[in-house]
């Protein structure tokens, strides 16, 4: 982590929603997309159909000239096929010309990768990325 960062707030984003929590309809809200759902639905894609995602947590990040979040992803690749898919997936992040209208990912990285072969197969993934505002 660069010394010039600020964290601000932490989001911790899970899969599933929270007991109790209010769904929102096509009439009641517009669909906002934010630059973190676009960047998990980006990942995701390129992780493909077999990657599970375990766990999200976002930072603010700012430094003198620019403004954005750093993000951590833990995906987890269950069985012999969707490992291989998440080898792949390890070779192919850090090089991922990603698309995300008015963001940019600055880096890309893997930072862990858990490998287990016992009792069956499961790769856990551990990604980072900063996402910079553009505007």
């Amino acid at each position: 982590m660069q010394s010039d960062t600020i964290t601000k707030q932490e989001r911790v984003l899970s899969p599933t929603p929270a007991p109790g929590a209010a769904r929102a309809t096509a009439q009641s809200a517009p669909r906002v997309r934010q630059p973190w759902a676009r960047l998990l639905k980006a990942v995701l894609d390129l992780a493909g159909e077999q990657a599970e995602l375990l766990c999200h947590v976002e930072h603010d990040w700012a430094s003198a000239t620019f403004s954005g979040s750093r993000h951590a992803l833990t995906l987890c690749f269950q069985g012999a096929a969707a490992a291989e898919t998440g080898e792949a997936f390890i070779v192919a992040l850090p090089d991922h010309a990603f698309t995300i209208p008015r963001w940019l990912v600055a880096d890309a990285q893997i930072v862990s990768v858990d490998d287990q072969q016992l009792p069956q197969r499961k790769l856990v993934v551990v990604v980072e990325v900063l996402l910079l505002d553009r505007a």
